[in-house]
């Protein structure tokens, strides 16, 4: 009897612990990203002040906050026709919340012919999270991040949450 408890203990062990949410943005990363778009991190994205910032997330999301120069150009009708100003061998650095949508929008991009696109690991919130300086829609530094929803809210250690 001892020994059967103890299987099946051993076989449900995984299955709890498979349903449970992390609150590292590091591991919930590892499974969303796909890697087909290269990563740049936050202390390299600083460093390309020539880079073109593009961020993917909704106007709503960009309205509460985005990184300083960024050009907003949305994740649901991304079109390539806002980015045609933009050379094709200029550096391009895409982000989001987390970095999910920038890495698709970063694939079209590729696929479109663009050489040098980049994806900002962790996305906004990596970079609040690491102190880094974020502007309103007046270009004023703010603490708000939109925080996306709740599920996707407790990635963001930093500032102050807008949903």
């Amino acid at each position: 009897m001892v020994n059967r408890l103890l299987i099946l203990f051993l076989f449900a062990l995984p299955l709890v612990s498979c349903g449970q949410k992390t609150d590292s943005l590091d591991e919930e990363v590892k499974t969303l990203y796909k890697n087909t778009v290269p990563i740049i991190s936050m202390a390299d994205a600083k460093k390309s002040a020539s880079a073109t910032l593009l961020d993917t997330r909704e106007p709503a999301e960009f309205e509460v906050s985005h990184l300083p120069k960024a050009k907003l150009v949305g994740y649901d009708k991304f079109d390539l026709a806002s980015v045609s100003a933009i050379s094709k061998q200029d550096t391009i650095i895409v982000y989001c919340s987390v970095g999910y949508r920038s890495e698709r929008v970063g694939e079209k991009l590729q696929a479109a012919g663009y050489k040098h696109v980049f994806n900002l690991y962790g996305g906004i919130f990596n970079w609040k999270n690491h102190d880094g300086v974020v502007v309103d829609s007046k270009n004023r530094t703010t603490e708000k991040v939109h925080a996306y929803n709740q599920s996707w809210g407790r990635f963001l250690k930093k500032g102050e949450k807008v949903y």
